[in-house]
């Protein structure tokens, strides 16, 4: 084959902006992404693309930026059936009066795996492609998303008490290791751990999750230090604040994915960025229940990770990144005093290369860089609302919408054509919703 015969690949998308979010802060003006087999081939000017590649499918996109996939670092989607159910109350009410009832009543493989499928409409519908989950019966969960052609990491269940999923400590550690075998070498989905709580999950547990996290090389996902109450409650039991209880059992390493973090004193900070810990910043969900406000201008400036996730619907009530990022940084310049605080640039790293290396996904996902899987969404910012355009990542994080993400493509497929899914059918997905709504009501009602 001559030198100058075009590259014969799958696919190639032109954009009129690429922001690839590494390097960090760079937008690329009319410039194309090469994909081939599910990677990223190659970032490069539009003339040169032409020239250099011959493509089976060519994707113009004139009036949009090109981004990497957002990547929602905590969920909880199985739960977006419950969307709604009980607002406007404080955490553990919330928790104890309205969402533990309703599913102990519910919980179970359909109930998961329908409210999965209704997620995963709605995370691409907004320009997600990645998940980090935290939910009952994993093996369901993972095997939905696989079906569905999504990108996740199934977090694998412990709590102190029997719940649908498994009875006996013993018995939530053996099914973890078999979920956790099932999906190895998995194109999509892989798991971490994900103990619920300090408060609801004992020494005895962490232990053994610290020796296995260690042994299959997987990230630990917990919700911790989310309430001043959690924290009192801690010292009050034993003496120690969650995180420095977290510290003594050995858990506080680069495995570590903290979700919430809403109260942390100085020192627990640097720890977190000495020991190379991930801090998932929820603030939709944190404002809603009043939960607090984690320091993320402090943690950034310190060095630490911080990814961006929804929480669930039942306390967000969404999961649109786009809100995501826009309060975050807003919520960041509030509790550090600083307009400069958490900038657009950063906001979009944390709802996308940051999420990735939170779940040990940075080698494949996050950024529009050569080699790494093909994790895209388009944007379109020629609406009323996105102009006039001056700054595209000022754009992206403080004034688009969800609905104006057009197209999503996950591992190379196309997963969102001109606003339409492609392959995931809304009516049904649709009216197994409603089905549950009138089942979950009467239990709430009741």
């Amino acid at each position: 084959m001559s030198q100058n015969t075009p590259q014969t690949i799958d696919l190639l998308i032109e954009a009129r902006w690429v922001v690839p979010v590494e390097p960090h802060g760079v937008v690329f003006e009319h410039h194309a992404v090469a994909v081939d087999h599910g990677a990223i081939v190659a970032l490069l000017p539009i003339a040169e693309a032409r020239a250099a590649y011959a493509p089976r499918e060519r994707v113009e996109l004139g009036e949009h930026v090109l981004i990497p996939g957002l990547v929602n670092t905590h969920t909880h989607n199985p739960m977006t059936l419950l969307r709604g159910l009980a607002d406007d109350l404080p955490l553990m009410v919330w928790l104890q009066k309205h969402i533990w009832p309703v599913e102990g009543q519910v919980i179970g493989p359909e109930f998961v795996r329908d409210g999965v499928e209704l997620a995963v409409a709605e995370m691409i519908r907004g320009g997600t492609t990645c998940a980090n989950e935290n939910y009952f019966f994993p093996d369901v969960i993972g095997a939905t998303y696989r079906r569905m052609g999504f990108r996740a990491v199934v977090g694998l269940p412990v709590i102190e008490f029997p719940t649908a999923w498994a009875k006996t400590q013993d018995e939530y550690f053996d099914r973890a290791i078999e979920v956790h075998d099932s999906f190895l070498g998995d194109a999509l989905v892989s798991t971490s751990f994900a103990p619920h709580a300090p408060y609801t999950v004992s020494d005895g547990s962490f232990e053994r999750i610290r020796v296995l996290s260690d042994q299959l090389d997987i990230q630990v996902h917990l919700h911790t230090h989310e309430t001043a109450h959690e924290v009192e409650e801690e010292i009050a039991k034993s003496g120690l604040r969650p995180f420095q209880r977290l510290q003594k059992l050995g858990l506080v390493n680069d495995r570590l994915i903290a979700v919430h973090m809403t109260q942390l004193t100085d020192a627990e900070i640097e720890a977190c960025a000495e020991a190379g810990v991930s801090v998932v910043h929820c603030p939709e969900s944190n404002l809603k229940l009043a939960s607090g406000f984690c320091p993320a201008e402090k943690l950034r400036k310190a060095g630490v990770n911080v990814a961006l996730g929804t929480d669930g619907c039942a306390s967000n009530n969404d999961l649109d990144m786009f809100g995501e990022m826009r309060t975050a940084a807003l919520l960041a310049k509030a509790v550090a005093g600083d307009a400069a605080a958490f900038d657009a640039a950063y906001a979009l790293r944390a709802a996308t290369l940051n999420g990735a290396r939170a779940m040990g996904l940075e080698d494949r996902i996050g950024s529009i860089e050569a080699g790494k899987q093909a994790d895209l969404a388009a944007v379109r910012v020629s609406d009323l609302e996105t102009q006039p355009l001056y700054h595209v990542a000022s754009q992206l994080a403080y004034a688009t919408g969800r609905h104006q993400v057009t197209d999503v493509w996950i591992n190379g497929v196309r997963k969102l054509a001109g606003r339409l899914l492609t392959d995931i059918d809304t009516d049904a997905v649709l009216a197994k919703t409603h089905a549950w709504r009138e089942r979950i009501a009467a239990i709430d009602a009741g």
